[in-house]
């Protein structure tokens, strides 16, 4: 009993230190009962350089949505693909309803006719319907029906002018013998000429022949002191619009590589309204836009 009473027995410095533990606990106890800790100090909301700073922020939110959304460009509706539909919002039986009409050979002449094919609602079609664009070629049906897996061309030729100096020659007509007759021009070299100028479906500028391989330049300017393009050949130009991979790849200034671009801006598009489109694409060849115009076509 006695051992038990000595753990409560305190001296008087001890009581006190109790006495002013006790009251530091309640005071703490007090202030957290009392005070509300979540409450910091707030900023001004109306400080010119916080505004600022928000402007920024909506700034760039705009920017990133603008971004991101969708941009129509006028197309024609003939040629919708099934993914540029689904991003105009039409459902797969409306897509379905306008590639089966495709198949068969038809075009959308109109937007009422669009709306009847494809059964869209009127909301939908008020909002995609002033993107559509309807070319001449559609409805007058005047292009060429002509498709082959080669560049298409007449093997007739027309003569642009008379021929007025005597030792001037065809350079669209010029045989193997007849080019072996330039000084550096062998066997192998007159083959790659021509093998060249059918590959071209005929020359169609006299600058043509520069381009042929391994020719070298100042060679070829001696060819050209003799032979010239006085005879072009008529050249059906390929409608990038309708034409197949094969057809655009066979174009002799255009790889694979820009083939599948020029495909892939045309599904994006629905329909290439002029061929300077074709600059827009990412890598394409600007020095050889001009050649490529001689054979392709928007319309």
């Amino acid at each position: 009993m006695k051992n038990f009473k000595s753990h409560f027995w305190y001296n008087n410095s001890q009581r006190n230190g109790i006495f002013f533990l006790a009251l530091l606990i309640i005071g703490l106890q007090l202030i957290f009962f009392f005070v509300n800790f979540s409450e910091k100090d707030t900023t001004d909301l109306d400080n010119p350089e916080i505004l600022e700073f928000q402007q920024e922020i909506d700034s760039l939110k705009q920017i990133t949505l603008e971004n991101t959304k969708i941009k129509i460009f006028p197309f024609n509706p003939s040629f919708l693909t099934d993914f540029k539909g689904y991003q105009l919002g039409l459902s797969t039986e409306e897509i379905d309803r306008l590639l089966s009409h495709r198949a068969k050979g038809n075009y959308i002449n109109s937007t009422k006719e669009f709306q009847q094919i494809t059964k869209v609602s009127d909301s939908l079609l008020a909002v995609i319907s002033p993107y559509f664009k309807f070319p001449d070629w559609v409805t007058n049906k005047k292009h060429n029906t002509i498709k082959n897996s080669s560049i298409p061309i007449k093997t007739d030729f027309i003569e642009e002018h008379q021929k007025t100096d005597p030792d001037i020659h065809h350079l669209n007509s010029a045989t193997a013998k007849d080019l072996q007759t330039i000084n550096g021009i062998g066997e192998k070299l007159s083959e790659r000429i021509i093998k060249y100028r059918k590959k071209l479906g005929g020359f169609l500028l006299d600058e043509q022949l520069y381009e042929v391989y391994y020719l070298d330049a100042e060679i070829a300017t001696k060819v050209l002191e003799r032979f010239k393009v006085i005879e072009k050949p008529i050249i059906i130009k390929i409608n990038i619009n309708t034409a197949t991979f094969k057809e655009v790849l066979s174009v002799v200034y255009i790889d694979y590589e820009l083939t599948k671009k020029i495909f892939e801006y045309r599904d994006e598009v629905a329909e290439i309204q002029s061929l300077e489109e074709l600059k827009k694409i990412d890598g394409f060849p600007l020095d050889k836009f001009n050649r490529i115009a001689l054979y392709l076509d928007a319309k």
